[in-house]
C-alpha cells in the first residue's frame, strides 16, 4: 500500500533520465534515540570519510544531525508522513566543505560592492565587467576589484595598465589590488583618496611616481601591505541594511560553492565587538547559512597584549552555538612577527623585538586557555616563534589548546618535530595556486615543489587543515585549492608540485571536511557524514571522484544542507531553497555578476537574475533573465540578438 511520503513528499528533481540509485547492501549507522527525520536524501552517492560506512546511497536526518547513513532501502523505512524526501539523482554526495582560514565576516561586509575577477579566464573579459560596472556606479562611490584573482589565470597573462583601467573609467574611482603585492588606482581614485606629488611613502610602502614626481597610481607593497589596505579602507562604506544583505549573499554564495563551515581569522580594521555588529546581528535572527567560528586578530601596533587581556574578560573559546563561536586568539598575535607573503619581494626579516612581544602575548593566552593561531610564512620566521613557544610552554603547558601556525609554506622538518611536540598543528591554504610563479622565480623548483611540504607534515602526524584565505589574497573558492592539492597546478597551468608532494583526491578532501574540526575543537562533531554529527553536506554538479582533473576547479554545489536544512539549490534544486531579497544597493556588481566567475549561459541565482533582469531590460523588466539561461548554444548574444532580452515583445 502506499504511503503518504511516497504520493506526495518525494521531490523527483532532475528528470526520468536520471540513474538509479546501487544501495550499498549494509545497513545504515543509526543514531542513538533517533526519532522520525525531517529530511530524507537518496539516491545519491555519498563520500562519508567514515571508516564504519565510507560510502551510502541515503540518509536521514533528525533536529539537524544524520540519523542514519546507509543503503536507500533501510533508510527509507524511517520516513513519517511529514518526512520530506528527496531524490539526489545519482549525484556525488560530500561532507560540507570547512575553510579553515577564510575572512568572510570582513568580506561579507563589502561583498555586494567589489567586483569579483575570481576566475575570470581573461584580461579581455575582466576589462568588459570594469567598464559595465563603471557605468553603474554612482559618485562618490568606487569599482572594487579587491583581490582573490590572479594575472596568470588570464589568457594574456598579464594585469591591466594604467592607460586601460583610466580608459575604461576615466570618471569614477577604480581600485584593483592584486593579492596583498600592488594596487592600480584609476585618476579618479588617486583624487579620491588624495594622493599628490606630495605625499609622502608609508612605512613599507611605495607610491610609484612619474618623472615629474606625481603619482601614477601603482601602489607597492614592499613588503607592508598596510599600504593598500589603509587606501582601501578610505572608500565609501556601505550602509548597516546593505551590509546585512551583502553578508547573507556572500553567505550563499558560499554555499553555492559546498561551504557550510568556516573560521574566520580576523583581519585589520576589523575591531572586536563594533565590526562584528552585523555578523552577530544575523546569528541573532537565525540568518546564518554558514556555521563561523572566529579568531580575534589584534588591532594595535605595540598594544597587542592589551588587546587580548581586554578581550579574555569578555568573551571565552567556545561561547556562543553551534553557528556561531568564538575560537581564540590570531592569525595576527603581535605586529613585530607579521612576515607577509609577497613573493615578489626578498623575505622580511623580523623585527628585533619580536620575541619580547610574541612571549608576553603567548604567555598571557596559554594562561586563560585560548587557542591561538600565528601568521607564519617563512621557516624563520617559525624558528623565531616556537623558541618562544617552547620557553613558555615549560611555565605554561601548550599542549591541549589547539595552536596552530598559518601558511608555513617553507617550514622546514625540524620545526614541523617542533610543532607535533607542543602539540601544535598547521593550517595550509592554496596561496601557491595563485603565486606559484612568483615564488619558483624568487626560490625555484624545488621550494615551490614543497611549499607547503603537505605530505611531510601528515607522516609527522601533526594535525593538518585547509583553507583559502580569502578574499584578498585569495579566492574563496575551496574547489581551487582541491585542484591545487591533488594536480599540484597553479592557476596559471604551471606544474609546481612533483607527484610525491600531492593528495589523492579523498586525502584533499579530508582536509578540507574532518581534519578542519581539530582547528575549531569540533572533532567528532562535523566533517563526515555520520550518525550523530551534524548534517552538513553539498550535492555536486558533477563527481569529484571520477571528473578530469581539470574540470576539479569549475565543480560547484546544485544543493546544500545546513544542520538540516537546505540554505542552498540550483537547477532543479533551486526552490528547495529559502529566497534571498535581490543585492543592494540596486548598482551592486553582485547583482549582475555574481561572484565566482560564471560564463554566459551558467545558471545564477534567483536573488542575482532579479536585480539583473530589471536592470538589462527598462522596457519589459524581465530580458536579463534570457543572459542566463541554459540554452543549447554557444553564442547566447547570436540567439537571443543584440539586445539580449528574452521577452517575446523585443
Amino acid at each position: 500500500m502506499s504511503r503518504t511520503w511516497e504520493r506526495r513528499d518525494i521531490l523527483k528533481l532532475g528528470g526520468a533520465g536520471l540513474a538509479q540509485a546501487v544501495a550499498v547492501g549494509a545497513s545504515p549507522a543509526l543514531a542513538q534515540g533517533a526519532s522520525t527525520p525531517s529530511l530524507i536524501l537518496r539516491n545519491g552517492k555519498f563520500t562519508t570519510l567514515d571508516a564504519a560506512t565510507p560510502a551510502a546511497t541515503a540518509v536521514a536526518i533528525v533536529d539537524g544531525r544524520f540519523s542514519a547513513v546507509g543503503d536507500e532501502k533501510t533508510v527509507m523505512k524511517l520516513a513519517g508522513p511529514k518526512t520530506q524526501v528527496v531524490d539526489l539523482g545519482a549525484r556525488r554526495v560530500i561532507p560540507g566543505l570547512f575553510d579553515s582560514h577564510t575572512h568572510p565576516i570582513r568580506g561579507g561586509l563589502n561583498y555586494n560592492m567589489e567586483l569579483r575577477w575570481d576566475g575570470v579566464p581573461s584580461l579581455a573579459e575582466a576589462m568588459r565587467m570594469l567598464r559595465e560596472q563603471a557605468k553603474r556606479t554612482p559618485p562618490p562611490q568606487w569599482v572594487r576589484v579587491v583581490g582573490g584573482f590572479t594575472e596568470y589565470q588570464f589568457a594574456e597573462k598579464r594585469m591591466p595598465t594604467l592607460k586601460e583601467i583610466n580608459d575604461a573609467a576615466p570618471e569614477t574611482p577604480v581600485f584593483i589590488l592584486r593579492l596583498y603585492d600592488r594596487a592600480l588606482l584609476n585618476g579618479a581614485a588617486l583624487r579620491a583618496v588624495g594622493f599628490t606629488r606630495d605625499t609622502p611613502n608609508p612605512p613599507g610602502g611605495v607610491i610609484e611616481r612619474d618623472k615629474s614626481g606625481n603619482p601614477t597610481g601603482m601602489l607597492i607593497a614592499e613588503p607592508n601591505a598596510l599600504i593598500l589596505y589603509s587606501t582601501l579602507a578610505k572608500g565609501p562604506l556601505l550602509s548597516l541594511d546593505d551590509q546585512v544583505n551583502s553578508t547573507r549573499h556572500f553567505m550563499r554564495e558560499l554555499n553555492g560553492l559546498g561551504i557550510t563551515s568556516v573560521i574566520d581569522a580576523g583581519g585589520g580594521f576589523q575591531n572586536y565587538p563594533q565590526d562584528y555588529e552585523v555578523v552577530e546581528r544575523l546569528a541573532r535572527a537565525g540568518e546564518l547559512t554558514i556555521r563561523i567560528a572566529y579568531n580575534l586578530f589584534t588591532q594595535k601596533p605595540k598594544e597587542e597584549l592589551a588587546d587580548f587581556q581586554g578581550w579574555s574578560k569578555i568573551v571565552k573559546p567556545g561561547q556562543g552555538n553551534d553557528m556561531y563561536r568564538h575560537n581564540g586568539a590570531g592569525e595576527m598575535l603581535v605586529y613585530s612577527a607579521a612576515d607577509f607573503e609577497d613573493f615578489r619581494q626578498p623575505r622580511p626579516d623580523m623585527a628585533p623585538n619580536m620575541e619580547a612581544d610574541l612571549e608576553r602575548v603567548v604567555r598571557h593566552l596559554a594562561q586563560v586557555k585560548w587557542p591561538f593561531r600565528m601568521h607564519a610564512t617563512y621557516d624563520e620566521t617559525i624558528t623565531r616563534a616556537l623558541d618562544v613557544f617552547e620557553k613558555v610552554n615549560k611555565e605554561v603547558p601548550l599542549q591541549g589548546i589547539h595552536w596552530f601556525f598559518d601558511h608555513a609554506e617553507t617550514i622546514s622538518p625540524r620545526n614541523i618535530d617542533r610543532v607535533k611536540a607542543l602539540g601544535g598543528g598547521i593550517a595550509i591554504q592554496h596561496r601557491m595556486a595563485y603565486q606559484g610563479e612568483d615564488f619558483a622565480a624568487r626560490y625555484g623548483k624545488q621550494m615551490v615543489g614543497e611549499a607547503p611540504p603537505v605530505q611531510r607534515i601528515l607522516a609527522a602526524g601533526v594535525p593538518l587543515g585547509a583553507g583559502t584565505d580569502a578574499t584578498r589574497v585569495a579566492s574563496y573558492n575551496p574547489w581551487v585549492s582541491l585542484y591545487w592539492l591533488v594536480t599540484g597546478r597553479t592557476l596559471g597551468g604551471m606544474p609546481i608540485r612533483p607527484k610525491e608532494n600531492r593528495l589523492d583526491r579523498v586525502a584533499a578532501l579530508r582536509l578540507w571536511t574532518e581534519s578542519n574540526a581539530w582547528f575549531s575543537n569540533e572533532e567528532g562533531r562535523k566533517g563526515a557524514i555520520k550518525a550523530g554529527q551534524f548534517a552538513d553536506l553539498a550535492v555536486l554538479s558533477a563527481d569529484y571522484l571520477s571528473v578530469p582533473d581539470e574540470q576539479i576547479r569549475h565543480l560547484r554545489s546544485v544543493m546544500t544542507v545546513v544542520g538540516g536544512s537546505i540554505v542552498h539549490g540550483a537547477g532543479a534544486y533551486e526552490k528547495l531553497a529559502p529566497p534571498l531579497p535581490a543585492p543592494s544597493p540596486s548598482w551592486s556588481p553582485v547583482g549582475t555578476f555574481g561572484g565566482y566567475y560564471r560564463p554566459r549561459g551558467t545558471p545564477v541565482p534567483a536573488a542575482a537574475r532579479k536585480q539583473a533582469a530589471a536592470d538589462c531590460c527598462t522596457v519589459h523588466g524581465q530580458g536579463a533573465q534570457a543572459w542566463f539561461a541554459d540554452i543549447p548554444v554557444a553564442d547566447q548574444k547570436a540567439f537571443w540578438g543584440a539586445i539580449g532580452c528574452g521577452c517575446w515583445m523585443a
